[in-house]
């Protein structure tokens, strides 16, 4: 088993020689050094590195193209399977995520290579949050300078034509994802099945199949609601029993995405919009009522996509008890 710690410039190895030494090694992060590096390796080798995002989508893909088994691990996991740590460095960094892997070995997880097409996409969808960020800091810019008694003109003007050429650039991304997924098979089967559900749009669809790997990843909803953060854990110690609450570690983005749809679907689903009135009157807490029409959605959601039938606003769930009454 390999360590790797990942950054930028440079990848940081850890391994055990044939003589049962532990050895450090250090390569540049770029496409020549880690082709020539996973040349090398034994036929049986597999490589453990920290998900640091960008800096490791070459090692992730080279790995898969040379077929070489690849683990990934969040920072957050090893530090807390290791016991007390002092220090840090990337050497050590590189030592410890092996000795995770090796430690750990049977809970890691392969990674799988997500595609041209999703690769593309997220990175169009990452650019597409960035320039809604931007544009929002100008709208409030421009806003709170309205009620100035003295504002530059061509300060105005400057505002407004950078507003309208990222609401311009926005359209043009949101164009070019919808176009990638129209034309991968089974990304668009998935997407016109996602947002068939009342309330969620093409951007909510797009940062689910991005996030689940199409739902290959992530296959289940209830697994989508615990990555989300939208999912309550039971909060108990001995006679201490006090209420669920979610984890703050779930995905924020997502979880944003899905309280906008769960907005949406209070005003436009009659189903949902009856479960929020009921449990309004039974006087739950609106963010705990939200946060269940997230979870509600994401069931809904998965139950489409698995059972590849878009949702219908008409359809009437079998009472459960017929089934059996009708076997017996």
């Amino acid at each position: 088993m390999y360590g790797i710690d990942v950054s930028k410039m440079k990848l940081d190895i850890s391994f055990i020689d044939n003589n049962g030494l532990k050895q450090h090694k250090i390569i540049d992060n770029t496409l020549s050094k880690i082709a020539l590096f996973l040349e090398q390796l034994p036929l049986d080798a597999a490589l453990c590195a920290e998900h640091t995002g960008t800096p490791g989508n070459l090692l992730r893909f080279l790995s898969h193209v040379i077929n070489i088994p690849l683990f990934l691990v969040t920072g957050y996991e090893v530090k807390h399977s290791l016991g007390l740590q002092k220090g840090k460095t990337d050497k050590t960094d590189a030592h410890r995520i092996r000795e995770f892997a090796e430690r750990f070995s049977d809970k890691l997880n392969h990674d799988v290579f997500k595609g041209e097409a999703l690769c593309e996409l997220q990175e169009l969808l990452t650019l597409r949050n960035q320039l809604v960020k931007d544009r929002k800091m100008l709208v409030t810019l421009k806003v709170s300078k309205e009620s100035n008694p003295f504002s530059s003109t061509k300060a105005h003007e400057i505002t407004s034509l950078q507003i309208s050429r990222f609401d311009q650039d926005i359209k043009d991304l949101e164009k070019e994802m919808l176009s990638i997924m129209k034309e991968a098979p089974e990304l668009r089967e998935n997407l016109e099945l996602v947002t068939s559900v009342k309330g969620v749009g093409l951007i909510t669809a797009t940062e689910l199949i991005i996030k689940t790997e199409n739902f290959n990843k992530i296959d289940t909803a209830k697994k989508a609601a615990s990555f989300a953060g939208v999912c309550p854990f039971p909060n108990s110690s001995g006679l201490m029993v006090k209420k669920s609450k979610v984890s703050p570690m779930g995905d924020r983005a997502l979880k944003s995405l899905l309280y906008m749809c769960a907005c949406s679907a209070v005003q436009h689903n009659k189903e949902l919009k009856l479960y929020y009135q009921k449990k309004e009157m039974q006087g739950k807490p609106y963010f705990l009522i939200m946060n269940n029409i997230s979870n509600k959605l994401l069931r809904i959601i998965y139950s489409v996509v698995n059972s590849r039938i878009p949702w219908d606003p008409n359809y009437i769930c079998a009472d459960p008890r017929m089934a059996t009454k009708n076997i017996a």
